[in-house]
């Protein structure tokens, strides 16, 4: 074959290797041009499947989101309904009704079917409020476009009937004493102002009356009354609260006193009594074990302590004797402590004690008004002393 026909033949085959490679070349452009236009069709499709599922979702309206009671009497009592109305397609679910500082929720309708309305009811008690309030609830519901929503309570609340310097009276007491305090009661009343009742805390086990709180009360002379409160002219009243006396029990006090007046806008005041009735001394340990214990152990000796509570006079505790209920197996002795009004009360296994149980007592005799006489169990076993411990004596 000639050098020319070769030539030809090899361009030829150049020529048809270049088109099959571009052939090639191009397939995934095409196939990308051709899936480019399903892609835009499918996320197309997805968005408008979201468009209707967002057209049934639920729609939360909040009919009066702002309740504004407007001038209140302090002490009143306020209850509101706030109308949740459902404007969506779904189900609306109200998942909480967290109410704010100072307010309650007493309940609310967790699901409201579309078109219909529901209720989230707020309580507010004003006895501790004065001025403007703005109490809140936020609502968490399945709303996708407003998840969480507030309703608010307005008011101002005044006091008509007011104490000065507080409402309040705080004591701190031992156990047995007694002590009284005051409060002056005012009114911003146009009305000549006149206290007319008291009622004292209720014991839940007799269903009375408390026998450790005593209140009087009296209307106060023009040079006595409280300075700039109240409206001018205006009577006031002086309330003696005594708390404690034997009846009084020992912990902290949480209880109120309630004055009735004649306002027609605050009739009933309460003065909280806040503080502790302190027991006359403290005794450690209450209880006493020994253990298993040899007359010649270190164990075999123990101490109760005997402290006052008496702040101002701890001098006048005074432990006159403490007797054993075994004394041939423990013995005692007294003396004071290191500190006023303190005592120490020596326990001693009896060194000729016979090996066995003991389940007794210390009875520890004091002036106190309250505790004369205290008493302490004591239990131990005594075992006999070894060999060792004898021989070495």
């Amino acid at each position: 074959m000639s050098s020319k026909r070769i030539l030809v033949v090899m361009i030829a085959v150049l020529a048809a290797l270049t088109a099959s490679l571009s052939f090639a070349a191009d397939q995934p452009a095409k196939a990308k041009k051709t899936a480019a236009p399903k892609a835009e069709k499918a996320e197309a499709a997805k968005k408008a499947e979201a468009a209707k599922e967002a057209e049934k979702a639920p729609r939360l309206t909040i009919v009066e989101p702002v309740k504004d009671y407007g001038t209140i009497a302090k002490g009143e009592k306020l209850d509101w309904s706030f109308l949740v109305k459902n404007t969506g397609d779904s189900d609306l679910q109200i998942i909480a009704a967290k109410p704010g500082c100072g307010c309650t929720v007493a309940d609310f309708d967790k699901v409201i079917k579309p078109g219909e309305t529901g209720k989230v009811t707020a309580h507010v008690d004003t006895a501790a409020f004065a001025g403007p309030i703005a109490k809140t609830v936020t609502l968490e519901t399945n709303d996708p476009t407003t998840p969480t929503s507030q309703l608010t309570i307005h008011a101002v609340v005044k006091p008509y009937v007011e104490a000065f310097p507080a409402g309040f009276v705080r004591f701190n007491l031992l156990q047995g004493d007694a002590d009284t305090q005051s409060v002056m009661l005012y009114s911003e009343e146009d009305e000549p102002f006149q206290v007319t009742k008291v009622e004292l805390p209720i014991d839940p086990t007799t269903n009375e009356p408390v026998k450790w709180v005593k209140v009087t009360y009296d209307k106060v002379a023009e040079a006595d009354k409280a300075p700039n409160v109240g409206r001018p002219g205006q009577d006031q009243y002086k309330v003696n609260i005594t708390v404690g006396g034997p009846d009084a029990r020992v912990g902290a006090l949480a209880e109120k006193v309630h004055i009735f007046t004649n306002s027609k806008h605050q009739p009933e005041y309460p003065v909280s009594i806040a503080g502790v009735v302190r027991p006359t001394l403290r005794v450690e340990p209450t209880m006493l074990n020994f253990g298993e214990v040899t007359p010649s152990d270190v164990a075999a000796t123990r101490m109760v302590m005997l402290h006052s509570n008496n702040l101002k006079t701890p001098e006048s505790f005074v432990v006159s004797k403490a007797e054993s209920s075994v004394p041939a197996l423990v013995t005692t002795s007294v003396k004071p402590g290191a500190n006023k009004g303190e005592y120490e009360v020596t326990l001693q296994i009896a060194k000729d004690a016979k090996p066995g149980d003991v389940n007794g007592s210390v009875t520890i005799y004091t002036n106190d008004k309250i505790n004369p006489i205290i008493t302490v169990p004591m239990k131990a076993t005594i075992k006999a002393a070894t060999p060792a411990a004898v021989s070495s004596k």
